[in-house]
């Protein structure tokens, strides 16, 4: 089991990287591997163009083949997305036009965050528009982490109980993420699994 924890803030050292890594670390404590995350505020990608159709090199290409390899092995996904004037950051929805087969028919979890009260746009819109042609399935559970600077520090917080709830409902999404991933398997390994014919949402 494998999955992948993909912070999708483009800012470097951002909140959402700091929530990504420790998810990471409740995923290995699980078993599900989980590497270190995918922080596309270390290395943003080049925005998608037509070349992204081409086999041939191209910047746009080297730079994504080893994140589409490392996201084609994966069982699952878990996506950190920050809210940036109501919506989803642009490279979080770059890198999501950028997948085909890489994330199909494949358990993701939305993850929303914000430094206040906010952060349910970016969800509605994953849930709404991110997932077309890429095909990837969100679960129908998510986590909302507001106030995000002051929980999940790995040091003492102000309101124990409040960074306990959180904790908990996170191990809570992990664990049925990790279900959903078991389960999708089955549908991949079926004959209807099909993106030869139909590589695109309708």
């Amino acid at each position: 089991m494998k999955i992948s924890v993909i912070s999708g803030s483009q800012r470097p050292k951002s909140q959402s990287l700091k929530v990504a890594a420790y998810l990471a670390e409740r995923l290995k404590a699980r078993g599900a591997v989980a590497g270190d995350p995918i922080d596309l505020g270390l290395a943003p990608l080049p925005f998608w163009d037509e070349s992204a159709f081409s086999s041939e090199p191209s910047p746009l290409n080297n730079a994504w083949k080893p994140i589409s390899a490392e996201l084609s092995s994966c069982d699952g996904f878990v996506v950190v997305v920050p809210e940036w004037h109501g919506m989803a950051p642009p490279a979080l929805k770059n890198m999501l036009l950028l997948c085909t087969s890489e994330l199909a028919h494949k358990p993701g979890l939305i993850v929303g965050i914000s430094a206040s009260a906010g952060g349910t746009y970016p969800m509605v819109e994953l849930r709404l528009t991110g997932f077309k042609n890429n095909r990837i399935c969100w679960i129908p559970d998510h986590l909302l982490i507001r106030g995000v600077k002051s929980v999940l520090n790995g040091t003492p917080a102000k309101d124990e109980e409040a960074e306990t709830a959180i904790e908990n409902r996170c191990d809570f999404s992990l664990a049925m993420l990790v279900e959903y991933a078991k389960a999708l398997r089955t549908v991949r390994d079926s004959k209807a699994f099909d993106l030869k014919t139909y590589p695109f949402g309708m």
